[in-house]
């Protein structure tokens, strides 16, 4: 295996060092092999594949790991992996061998997921993007990364992160050297803190993979690498497992290439988890599939409304704003009426830091204790005395430390709360005043920055609604600015309106078709 990758890896050299070329679409067949292509390949492509003797889940995941071989460290150097799972291969076979015997194991049989690394995973350390924990093997599964087990999914590689996902601009932290680099310039960033998976899942590393959104981590790096990135409601996805940031505000969630296999992803890890007491409701809310909502004329007949205070902003990109205009002429060609403007009141007046209680400590020494007596570390404390951390966070590390007590007694938090109650009561008042199904904005309002960039503007618009008041939102490739620099098409909806969000977001998708893969990884 290990020589063929190498005489693959010439290949890639040669097209990476001839770039230029307009970006293709969707997985092709290699005429001159009969071989399965992988990149850009769905989860249904795959399937069909299988089912027509095609393609083996090993064939499957050899194939991933000869790309990933090919380009994350060489090559363009994304560098999104932290680890390969050395058993990926052995659990392909276990999967071919089930398929022989009776078929499919479940809706993710033999598709390789790559795992942002702050969910745990038994068999592989989690190291929230840290030294500190780069050693640290959890003793079980997250419920989100067990149910994708359980569903026959393959574990193929955990991503990187920014540390502690700390940062929605950029990927770096100090378990993996280096940033993470975007496959559609590789001069500039993936945004954060999943801006590991963004690049892989970009770059045909997987076939899909999960994401955290504590205020945009999610959305921001799909934008930022041309996916689809779906932030559900709170309550409807389980934080079992996952590293915490701050635990009222955190979902995971999947980032891939399409609506349908965001949605085929994120119908095995929706649902009640009695580890995690926040997902009570989902026994009620949750819908048996939403992949019943992936209908193309979704936007027939829909209302939309234009947050413009999202949209018109002085140091807006000109040109992402003439790519949001189009936008909003594609929804209606496809049938919904657009109105523009809505203003959500609250969004102006209620200030930015009283949007946020500051629990990190709280929840992640919570975390640390749940490792039991091995863990590397146990207290914000010790990892400042050890070091093991990118200058970067340092500050922030020690500004949580500085902060001691459950959330419950902080009066900072309590004021984030109910300004959280006060936004998530204004979007529904306007939802309701307009009778609207969905409200969209530019997911970010400035291209993806340079590396090293941390002056220039933003234009993170993920953390304005979503996060405070608990409702869901799905970011669709909206197209591009510059040379082939992505941007996404946020909609965002009341609570537990993610079946009819997708809708929105498939019926659009289908209409525009924007995906493309990365130029500086094309097929092997």
């Amino acid at each position: 295996m290990r020589q063929r990758y190498v005489g693959l890896l010439v290949v890639v050299l040669l097209v990476v060092a001839c770039q230029g070329q307009e970006p293709g679409e969707g997985a092709v067949v290699d005429e001159s092999t009969g071989g399965f292509e992988v990149v850009e390949a769905t989860i249904a492509e795959i399937h069909q594949a299988m089912e027509a003797g095609e393609l083996t889940a090993r064939q499957l995941v050899e194939m991933y790991l000869a790309r990933i071989e090919a380009y994350d460290k060489q090559g363009p150097a994304f560098n999104s992996i932290v680890v390969v799972n050395p058993e990926a291969l052995a659990r392909a076979d276990e999967l071919d061998a089930a398929f022989r015997e009776s078929g499919f194991v479940g809706p993710l049989h033999g598709i390789p997921v790559i795992v942002k690394d702050n969910y745990d995973t038994y068999d592989l350390p989690t190291s929230a993007g840290s030294l500190a924990l780069a050693e640290s093997i959890p003793p079980d599964d997250a419920f989100q990364v067990e149910r994708i087990r359980a569903a026959g999914g393959i574990v193929i590689a955990k991503s990187n992160m920014a540390e502690w996902a700390f940062s929605p601009y950029e990927t770096v932290g100090s378990a993996l050297p280096g940033y993470s680099r975007n496959p559609y310039d590789t001069s500039r960033v993936t945004a954060g803190s999943s801006g590991g998976t963004g690049a892989a899942v970009a770059a045909s590393f997987g076939t899909v993979g999960l994401g955290t959104d504590t205020g945009n981590s999610i959305r921001g790096p799909s934008s930022h690498n041309l996916l689809v990135g779906i932030r559900s409601t709170m309550g409807l996805t389980s934080r079992d497992g996952i590293v915490p940031l701050y635990l009222d505000h955190d979902i995971g969630g999947p980032m891939c290439r399409s609506v349908a296999d965001a949605v085929a992803l994120f119908d095995v890890i929706a649902g009640h988890d009695a580890a995690d007491p926040v997902t009570e409701a989902a026994k009620e809310k949750k819908e048996g599939s939403y992949s019943a909502h992936l209908v193309a004329d979704g936007l027939a007949g829909a209302r939309i409304g234009v947050v413009r205070q999202l949209v018109d902003v002085e140091t807006a990109d000109q040109e992402i704003r003439k790519v949001f205009q189009q936008a909003l002429e594609d929804l209606r060609a496809a049938g919904a009426e657009v109105v523009d403007p809505i203003t959500v009141e609250e969004l102006d007046t209620i200030p930015q830091n009283e949007r946020w209680c500051p629990r990190f400590r709280y929840d992640l020494e919570n975390y640390l204790a749940s490792l039991g007596p091995n863990a590397p570390v146990k207290t914000i404390d010790d990892i400042l005395q050890s070091g093991q951390y990118h200058p970067s966070v340092e500050s922030g590390l020690r500004y949580f430390h500085g902060i001691e007590g459950a959330p419950e007694d902080s009066e900072v938090c309590r004021t984030a709360w109910a300004s959280g109650l006060n936004l998530a009561q204004g979007v529904r008042d306007v939802l309701a005043e307009h009778r609207l199904d969905a409200l969209v904005y530019p997911t970010w309002i400035n291209r993806p920055r340079l590396i090293g960039d941390l002056n220039t503007p933003a234009g993170d618009n993920s953390q304005d609604l979503s996060p405070h008041t608990g409702f869901p939102a799905i970011t669709v490739p909206m197209g591009f600015v510059g040379d082939h620099l992505p941007v996404g098409l946020s909609i965002l909806g009341d609570a537990w309106t993610e079946g009819r969000l997708i809708e929105l977001a498939y019926s659009y998708e289908q209409a525009t078709k924007h995906r493309k893969p990365p130029a500086s990884a094309p097929p092997l």
